[in-house]
């Protein structure tokens, strides 16, 4: 993001300093970048006064790198946060889904099994890049969520089943992209769902 630049705090420099970078190791030719990365660098913990990090070869790939490590660190934060909220809540899940554990849709080359823990949210989150576990999806009562995956246990798709409906909601790979399989997955998941519905009405 690009606004007027602000030195970032705990960094002390001169014009003339920063004219020449640092003691001449290097020129700052975009100084917005440069701030950004202190910053990013603060965030990481690192030392901003340690010209090693300070005074980078390359600048935009010196950001980039600790922009995604900024954003990964970001990112494990909200996870146990979001961790610690859902643990609050975890016997509702259980109670909830409970019912639909061990249900197993398969064919030749798919299979497609319930969600049943809220680590296991966490981690299918994670691996496709998706909000299923930050937007709550262990908390909605209506809905059952799947994972699609190989028979080497590559994720695929995670795919929502309404139980008001019995029909599939959405389906979504990595980035919530589709994949190749994705129509074949719906199709699976619902000429299965009476299997779902019907464990609903039994439990």
């Amino acid at each position: 993001m690009r606004m007027k630049p602000d030195m970032p705090a705990g960094v002390q420099l001169s014009r003339q300093s920063r004219n020449r970078g640092l003691a001449g190791l290097t020129k700052i030719d975009d100084y917005g970048t440069w701030c950004d990365t202190i910053r990013l660098l603060d965030k990481c913990g690192k030392d901003i006064h340690n010209a090693k990090y300070v005074c980078p070869k390359d600048l935009k790939a010196e950001h980039d790198h600790w922009l995604k490590k900024s954003t990964a660190m970001e990112e494990r934060r909200r996870n146990m946060e979001q961790m610690k909220k859902a643990k609050e809540n975890e016997a509702d899940f259980y109670r909830n889904k409970s019912c639909f554990f061990g249900i197993v849709i398969t064919d030749n080359d798919l299979e497609i099994s319930v969600l049943d823990s809220l680590e296991a949210y966490r981690e299918e989150g994670e691996m496709l890049h998706h909000c299923v576990f930050l937007c709550e999806y262990y908390a909605k009562k209506d809905t059952i969520i799947l994972s699609a995956h190989d028979h080497q246990g590559n994720r695929i798709e995670t795919v929502e089943l309404s139980l008001t409906q019995g029909t599939v909601v959405q389906s979504r790979g990595v980035c919530n992209s589709n994949t190749e399989y994705h129509d074949r997955i719906i199709e699976l998941v619902n000429a299965n769902a009476h299997r779902f519905l019907e464990a609903r009405a039994t439990a």
